[in-house]
């Protein structure tokens, strides 16, 4: 995505989402080279398709997917493919850190249990791949690795390393503890620059793969979903942002150092975050979310959204009895990391069609976001705003209507991406989150999902989810 101006650019590259590889059910991973190739791609595009002049980009943000594990030799060759956010296999190394590290240590200094974090999938790789790890030079996440390919700096921020539980809130340092625990050296941790400043210019290399000028200073990066609530003007406490894609997400802000759920949900360092200002993003997330919804439609008829939504429509709240339980994408963090996988229940064969799985779905995702924010309450407190993006599940009107008459508040809807927020985010260089989070308010609103005053079929329904999915947790 590219801002000119005012005139926002925006394309897809590629086209449609990147394979994941996954040579075991557990794993998922990504050839970082891969993304790169694709950002030059969209980078000359941009100059093709929408014949933007690239010598009048000043400066650049990047927004990425969180929780990935890039490791480089000395060269800042790959020496694996990235292990990204959703790949399960470090969960129980994960588990056994925080027994042994205890539930004091990493609630006050990391904030949350090691989990299946980028730490953990490190220690993964020294345990599996002791020849890789012993020529290990750096780890990076994601966004790390993209902006080195453009500025030739092997250097990340407070932010990303909070994302990977790297990062020692209580002594506003890396996580030393940690590394320690798990014998991972802290000279593989990059030098650590500040958000919103100069973090490192085009170079000459960069410049003549991507048709960038040399110069351009990245000033930005972020992981996807606090960059998401940055896009959505989610900077104070009591603030809330939600995706509704490939996963789901619910990212709450709060000022909330003392948490009381470690594993469940997550709590990384805001875009805004610094030691005089602790601003919290707490992260609720949900790998079967929009994954379910495709599912569907590539394996029903490959109806389009448009025509599954307008199908379920016709269905009444309930879905005539039938049930999905939408966890079949993962490890589930509010599940206490448990892999469920997808149950679809109660289908009567002479009753239900396509058009009942369609709403059954949609709910089935609806309500285990509803699940996940009775879960966050207890860690944050009170949800002043909730505001979406105009995009994905949240464009189903019976999906957004389920979520907002369950949690009993309205759902701004706005017309932005996250795409879109971090370039605009390149320019917030002068600190001025007030004023640019009024223009996002200003410019972005387009509408509002407000609780339905007819409660009762959704509450019947989604406790009728909720013991479904209870009666699996027991025997897992």
């Amino acid at each position: 995505m590219l801002k000119a101006g005012k005139k926002i650019i925006s394309l897809h590259e590629p086209p449609n989402e990147m394979e994941i590889i996954a040579v075991n059910p557990d794993w998922a991973e990504q050839d970082p080279n891969f993304w790169w190739t694709h950002v030059c791609n969209a980078i000359k595009r941009v100059t093709s398709e929408a014949q933007v002049n690239l010598s009048e980009i000043k400066n650049i943000g990047i927004s990425y997917q969180m929780h990935g594990l890039v490791i480089v030799d000395k060269k800042g060759q790959p020496l694996r493919n990235s292990i990204i956010w959703c790949d399960s296999r470090a969960v129980e190394i994960g588990r056994t850190a925080l027994q042994d590290l205890g539930k004091d240590l990493c609630g006050t200094h990391m904030l949350n249990a090691p989990g299946n974090f980028t730490a953990s999938k490190l220690k993964w790789v020294i345990d599996n791949e002791p020849e890789i790890y012993k020529n290990t030079y750096k780890f990076m996440l994601p966004g790390d690795f993209i902006a080195y390919k453009l500025t030739g700096k092997m250097v990340t921020t407070k932010n990303g390393l909070s994302e990977g539980v790297l990062w020692d809130y209580s002594e506003d340092d890396v996580a030393t503890d940690l590394l320690k625990y798990y014998g991972i050296d802290k000279d593989l941790v990059p030098d650590i620059v500040e958000n919103f400043t100069n973090q490192g210019e085009v170079n000459r290399q960069a410049a003549s793969e991507t048709g960038l000028p040399e110069g351009v200073q990245v000033t930005y990066r972020s992981g996807d979903q606090p960059n998401n609530a940055l896009s959505l003007n989610i900077f104070n406490p009591g603030e809330v942002a939600a995706t509704g894609g490939t996963s789901g997400v619910v990212y709450a802000v709060s000022n909330n150092l003392k948490p009381q759920e470690i594993s469940k949900v997550n709590h990384f360092a805001h875009v805004n975050y610094t030691a005089t200002k602790p601003v919290i993003g707490t992260l609720l997330n949900i790998n079967g979310a929009g994954i379910q919804y495709r599912w569907l439609r590539n394996n029903c008829g490959n109806d389009s959204y448009e025509v599954m939504n307008d199908k379920a429509s016709k269905v009444d709240v309930g879905s005539n009895g039938v049930v999905i339980i939408p966890f079949g994408n993962g490890a589930e963090r509010m599940l206490e990391n448990k892999n469920i996988g997808t149950h679809i229940l109660n289908l009567n064969l002479n009753q239900h069609n396509n058009a009942h799985l369609y709403r059954a779905a949609l709910e089935g995702i609806a309500f285990s976001f509803v699940y996940g924010v009775e879960i966050l309450r207890k860690d944050i407190g009170e949800i002043k705003v909730i505001r979406a993006g105009n995009d994905n599940l949240f464009r189903s009107e019976i999906f957004s209507n389920t979520v907002a008459t369950l949690i009993n508040h309205d759902i701004e809807i706005y017309n932005t991406t996250g795409a879109v927020g971090a370039a605009r985010a390149a320019g917030l260089t002068d600190g001025d989150f007030k004023t640019f989070g009024e223009n996002i308010t200003k410019n972005d609103h387009v509408m509002t999902y407000r609780p339905l005053q007819d409660k009762a079929p959704f509450e019947a329904a989604y406790k009728q989810w909720k013991t479904e999915l209870e009666m699996i947790l027991k025997h897992k």
